[in-house]
């Protein structure tokens, strides 16, 4: 009974000094492997024969236990390893991802820059040719305006045909239509044309007519100073003629 009990103890210690042992050295065999110096000086296990014949009386099942926590211990050192070199590698396309998303933001910002420069060399262009197009025709309206009505001897009366004759040398040809419709509507070329309730008179049906006198005192009976008052004022109040007839076609009235 006591030799059974002498041998149980044995047991038990042999299977500790076999897990020790072999704890041990797969700790030294993963240092070598890792390159680890430390990992290349561990202490020496002591072995000996008394040690070789407790770990022979280890059962089956034991040993297996002692080869499974091994085993396990490697699989850890090889996950480590794995998820070291899982997250370099995050990281390293991420930094490329990082250097990708930044070169492109950098060509946007440029195809912006330069949409935006050339948009403003297009605008810059569009407002400078407006302004020399007013300008042509501010030109074209001061030397209208220049032509003296002393320059259309007066006569007694005048037919139709002599009032557009008049306004053709006065009006701008590109603007001559837009001023003849407007004409048209409001006296049929009757420069004598009077408007019983408003009192307004004339080709253009000035309102008051008096108004007309400031081009020239003959307001009432020479054409060409009417047709001077009317596209002095379609250039003020609308720019010109064309401008003073696209109102008149909303509202009926100018």
């Amino acid at each position: 009974m006591l030799e059974g009990n002498r041998v149980s103890r044995i047991s038990v210690r042999g299977f500790a000094v076999a897990s020790a042992t072999a704890v041990t050295t797969v700790g030294a065999v993963v240092g070598v492997a890792s390159g680890s110096d430390k990992g290349s000086t561990t202490e020496p296990v002591e072995a000996t024969a008394a040690d070789t014949t407790i770990l022979a009386e280890i059962p089956a099942g034991q040993q297996a236990q002692v080869q499974t926590a091994s085993l396990t211990q490697q699989a850890d050192v090889q996950s480590t390893a794995a998820d070291a070199e899982a997250k370099k590698s995050a990281e390293e396309s991420a930094r490329k991802q990082a250097a990708k998303d930044a070169s492109a933001k950098k060509a946007a910002a440029e195809k912006a820059e330069k949409e935006r420069a050339e948009k403003e060399a297009a605008e810059k262009k569009a407002a400078e040719e407006r302004e020399k197009e007013k300008e042509e025709a501010a030109s074209r309206s001061a030397s209208r305006d220049s032509v003296s009505t002393s320059s259309f001897p007066q006569q007694g009366s005048y037919s139709v045909a002599e009032v557009q004759a008049i306004a053709r040398q006065i009006v701008p040809a590109d603007q001559f239509q837009c001023f003849s419709n407007i004409v048209n509507h409001e006296s049929t070329w009757n420069y004598k044309a009077t408007n019983p309730s408003s009192g307004a008179y004339g080709l253009v049906q000035a309102l008051p007519a008096s108004k007309m006198s400031s081009a020239g005192a003959d307001w009432r009976t020479n054409p060409a100073t009417q047709i001077k008052w009317g596209l002095s004022y379609m250039n003020g109040k609308y720019q010109s003629p064309c401008g003073a007839w696209s109102f008149w076609q909303s509202n009926h009235w100018y």
